[in-house]
């Protein structure tokens, strides 16, 4: 796994994706996995993070996904 992460960012990196960019889209795409995984239950997905329930609260609804991890569109 350390090999394809090490790939992907030396990809990311020379097609000039920035890092808050990078960051947010990483931290999106795992709030959504950890969703669906608990299937939309909030508490269960905020522990699986290791994150208050307030916080996921906050990022679902600045990321503006569905309780079940999707995005609105």
């Amino acid at each position: 796994m350390k090999d394809q992460l090490e790939s992907l960012i030396g990809q990311m990196v020379e097609g000039g994706i920035r890092l808050e960019e990078a960051v947010g889209e990483f931290e999106k795409k795992f709030i959504r996995r950890a969703l669906e995984q608990s299937k939309g239950n909030r508490s269960r997905a905020a522990k699986v993070l290791g994150i208050h329930r307030n916080t996921l609260s906050r990022k679902v609804d600045e990321y503006k996904l569905t309780g079940n991890g999707h995005a609105h569109r």
